[in-house]
């Protein structure tokens, strides 16, 4: 008897083993899925925001780091398939469209919330990245400075050549900054691709600084440090309503703009999958775009069922003011290779693109 007992508990004790190991091997659900890391491409404050609501409404243990555009997918890309992230939230869409093409975004969830996006634009067609909000890209100055120096703001793209603005202009810098490479293919788009390298080749001659973030400039014009910054105006609204620099003009060029639209994407090979997801429809709410205005973040918002920034109405930064014949579909063909025949026309750039 006692052996058929010590048979018996052996094979149960068994039987709990494989059961243990098998439950350790099940996969991941959006209830065992306690955790989710964000890599965010938007403004800081914005971002820290939104991840604190997500964590407070979901209970998912929410970690961020703030990231440029550049940086995300080369770092991703590094990880050859295993991401430190996953989710990817705000910044511009060109480098998520370069992100996409080289198979690091996972388009296999749609969103229900994709639902409230008031034009197709503001998704990737194939599913890729979603947008939250869209900026208008322009110049922001400083009208103390120029006034100091005797000149007048510059109206258009073309006016940015003028030898007086040598040393005064500050842009982003096209291998860490997804600013620039809208810029990029703007030009090229308006002037033909020859012509496109050549302006954006005697544009860099009055150019004073490349930061690493696109922001960049115009955190540095309310102070004077630069006095034309190229960027987009929603970040110059920062600077005055929240900065109190009253010195900052913002610019929409005469000869025509772009605009760009910030993404959320899930990382392909995410380790929280399902927290991705709910991420992504939170993402896609009023609960985390109106966080927004009230982080310093003026963008004009691309769902239907939230309330738009009265900042962004009053400087009438209005999405109708994008150049009609700027084509969202050949920028995403396009910007990989315009960005690396601007470097290569720059001889690769100087000392002024080195960004730590």
């Amino acid at each position: 008897m006692k052996k058929v007992f010590a048979v018996v508990l052996a094979l149960v004790m068994v039987l709990g083993v494989l059961a243990a190991c098998s439950k350790k091997e099940e996969p991941k659900t959006a209830e065992t899925e306690g955790e989710l890391v964000v890599y965010g491409s938007c403004e800081e404050d914005y971002l820290a925001a939104a991840c604190k609501k997500f964590e407070e409404l979901t209970g998912i243990k929410t970690t961020y780091q703030r990231l440029s555009t550049g940086e995300v997918p080369a770092k991703i890309a590094e990880e050859k398939g295993k991401p430190s992230a996953d989710v990817w939230f705000g910044g511009t869409n060109n480098p998520y469209d370069q992100a996409a093409a080289d198979g690091l975004l996972d388009n296999s969830y749609v969103p229900a919330n994709a639902s409230h996006l008031t034009k197709d634009m503001y998704k990737d067609p194939n599913g890729y990245w979603y947008g939250i909000y869209t900026g208008l890209l322009g110049f922001m100055v400083n009208t103390d400075e120029l006034a100091r120096l005797g000149l007048e703001a510059p109206k258009s793209w073309d006016d940015l050549l003028k030898p007086e603005y040598k040393g005064l202009i500050w842009l982003s810098n096209y291998q860490t900054a997804g600013t620039p490479k809208l810029v990029a293919n703007l030009m090229i788009q308006l002037k033909g691709h020859d012509e496109g390298i050549k302006y954006l080749v005697d544009l860099d001659k009055n150019i004073q600084v490349y930061t690493k973030s696109g922001s960049g400039p115009s955190k540095n014009v309310g102070t004077g440090e630069c006095v034309i910054g190229i960027g987009f105006l929603h970040d110059g609204i920062t600077q005055i309503v929240d900065n109190g620099y009253e010195n900052v003009q913002l610019i929409v060029p005469s000869d025509g703009t772009a605009c760009e639209i910030g993404p959320v994407a899930i990382f392909k090979g995410a380790a929280h999958p399902k927290a991705a997801q709910k991420f992504m429809e939170f993402a896609l709410s009023p609960d985390c775009v109106e966080l927004a205005a009230q982080n310093g973040s003026y963008q004009f918002l691309v769902i239907d069922n939230a309330k738009q920034p009265e900042q962004a109405a009053k400087f009438g930064l209005d999405p109708s003011l994008v150049w009609d014949g700027y084509d969202f579909a050949k920028a995403v063909t396009d910007t990989k290779q315009n960005v690396e025949d601007v470097m290569a026309a720059l001889n690769g750039g100087d000392d002024r693109f080195k960004t730590e």
